[in-house]
């Protein structure tokens, strides 16, 4: 026995050593990647902007933060965060709790619908709330009123797009909190509001941070949506990159822009990765399946009908009034219309974006998950060190620095041997799977840190080289996560519009970018069009949405 001991003890170490070197082996490539295509293309639009004679120009930073619109950019974008985030989770909490407590008829439907709007592009979100409560929409015909030149129409899709964040959120964790530890405060005295303050909010508390955090996130960085919806009134960091690059070609100006979203941004996911370690902490946790139960008493029944009637309202009625002014021309003219080119507005006629995006998103899809597989590999353990910890922050940061940085990154420091790619279709991909990587990586990190270690130990000792242990222990077991990540993957591939659209060629534009530039255009027919490539854009996406609800089957994890 003493001699087993000492034969283990001084093995242990190079297993350390051992795991260690896999580990960075399978971070390289994901670093390489993210160093080339993201690291690289916004450090060389930075550079450019501030640099002079090869000296820095620290000083326009401040220059550029003294002046009145930059500041009143920044306070807009601030305040209608705060106040999207606010609305949103009034809003979507109620929803929340109906999915992880009731149980009723329609349930996963439900489910699948609320989470439709979260892989739709922001453009098809902008567009569908212009069909709504723009110049000439529902609102404008039945009683004159129009919300596109205030921020309610803003804010209003903000919570159309994050309102299934929320849900799946917080309500993924709702449903597995044990309701008896509620039931037990209710015994003692307390009333049922006093139970939920003091037992279920505070084990809510991280989850509803999460959340809150993921909604300000996006809302922070919105693009598509205050560039269709805001016109020239409202502006974004996001927005005012674009039109400092695109109009103005101010790159100081853009620059010192990026630097300010960029700091944001990684207190926001500092943040944010603090308050998910909070919520992996120990709590009562019990199976999900046995939390949910029909509703019982007019005022559950009531709570349900007005979830399924906010759902109706806040989501479906912008779909389906995109749906039906894509229908507004007789004989499908608007879709036939699609097929020619003679509008002038592109080299090759709309209908062409459809066979290109899918195109682009399969080979980003391909891409984000390689990448990102790698890179859940290498963080499976969970005594990681600040290293691997710090990796993981990268992985986040594509979905918060601005993607119209990143696009004109592109083009300024891809264009020289050996990466001349200004001319290449990959270009469009790769900016892809930028934003594509994150949800690979989120989607198969919490099942492969759930895959047993000693079935690998076991593996190994058997004389199985680590790319067996991973066939054939690993891939059956995240196969299913592995679909699941590659659908998400291709629903935000296909719907990335703010790098997209400075890379995409005009003879082979992707669906967003055609969608704008038929926005950006008078007349009936363009805009008939852009509602008619909106909607195509649409179906796919909860094509892809219903094909991803499939395999989840009974998974309540409330992940993405």
């Amino acid at each position: 026995m003493d001699l087993a001991r000492t034969e283990v003890a001084p093995r242990a170490p190079r297993e350390g050593r051992k795991g260690n070197a896999a580990r960075l082996g399978l971070m390289a490539l994901p670093v390489a990647f993210f160093g080339v295509f993201f690291a690289y293309p916004v450090a060389a639009i930075v550079a450019r902007g501030l640099k002079a004679d090869g000296a820095w120009q620290v000083g326009r930073i401040g220059e550029v933060l003294a002046q009145s619109d930059i500041r009143h950019v920044l306070w807009f974008t601030t305040w209608q965060a705060l106040a999207s985030t606010a609305l949103t989770l009034l809003v979507a909490l109620p929803g929340a709790y109906v999915l992880a407590r009731f149980d009723f008829p329609g349930k996963r439907l439900l489910r699948a619908v609320v989470t439709v709007p979260f892989v739709l592009p922001t453009v098809v979100v902008g567009t569908a709330f212009l069909a709504l409560v723009g110049r000439g929409g529902l609102l404008d015909e039945l009683w004159g009123v129009r919300l596109d030149t205030t921020v309610w129409a803003i804010l209003l899709a903000h919570v159309f797009f994050n309102y299934a964040v929320v849900v799946r959120t917080v309500g993924g964790l709702w449903a597995q909190l044990d309701p008896r530890q509620e039931e037990a405060a209710r015994v003692l005295g307390a009333s049922r509001f006093t139970a939920w303050r003091t037992v279920t909010l505070p084990a809510l508390g991280p989850a509803v941070a999460a959340a809150a955090l993921m909604v300000f996130l996006f809302t922070f960085t919105s693009f598509g949506v205050v560039q269709i919806l805001g016109g020239p009134t409202f502006s974004t960091l996001e927005v005012e990159i674009y039109r400092q690059t695109s109009e103005i070609f101010d790159l100081a100006t853009a620059a010192v822009l990026t630097i300010v979203q960029f700091a944001a941004v990684g207190a926001i996911l500092a943040v944010h990765a603090w308050t998910v370690r909070r919520r992996e902490t120990a709590l009562r946790l019990v199976d999900a399946a046995g939390t949910a139960r029909r509703p019982r008493g007019g005022g559950q029944w009531a709570l349900l009908a007005g979830v399924l009637a906010t759902v109706a309202v806040l989501i479906l009625l912008p779909l389906a009034v995109l749906v039906q002014r894509s229908l507004d021309a007789p004989g499908l003219g608007y879709y036939r219309a699609l097929t020619s080119s003679d509008g002038g507005v592109f080299l090759v006629p709309p209908i062409d974006a459809v066979g290109n995006s899918l195109t682009y998103a399969l080979a980003a899809t391909a891409i984000a998950l390689v990448i990102g597989g790698l890179a859940a590999a290498a963080l499976t353990r969970r005594d990681a060190g600040r290293l691997v910890r710090g990796f993981d922050a990268l992985l986040m940061l594509p979905l918060g620095v601005s993607a119209v940085t990143v696009g004109f990154g592109f083009l300024i420091a891809l264009d020289e041997p050996p990466l001349d790619l200004r001319a290449s279709w990959i270009l469009v991909p790769l900016a892809q799977a930028l934003v594509g990587v994150p949800f690979v990586v989120r989607t198969m990190l919490p099942v492969l840190r759930a895959v047993d270690g000693r079935l690998r130990e076991a593996a190994a000792v058997l004389g199985a080289s680590p790319w067996r242990v991973w066939r054939e222990v690993d891939l059956p077991l995240v196969r299913r996560a592995l679909l699941i990540a590659a659908g998400f993957a291709f629903a935000v591939s296909l719907g990335e519009f703010g790098a997209t659209v400075f890379i995409a060629r005009p003879d082979n534009p992707t669906l967003p970018v055609a969608v704008a530039k038929l926005l950006g255009r008078a007349g009936e027919l363009n805009y008939g069009q852009a509602m008619a490539l909106s909607t195509i854009l649409m179906l796919v996406c909860a094509a892809a949405l219903l094909v991803l609800e499939g395999l989840r089957g009974t998974d309540r994890t409330g992940e993405f």
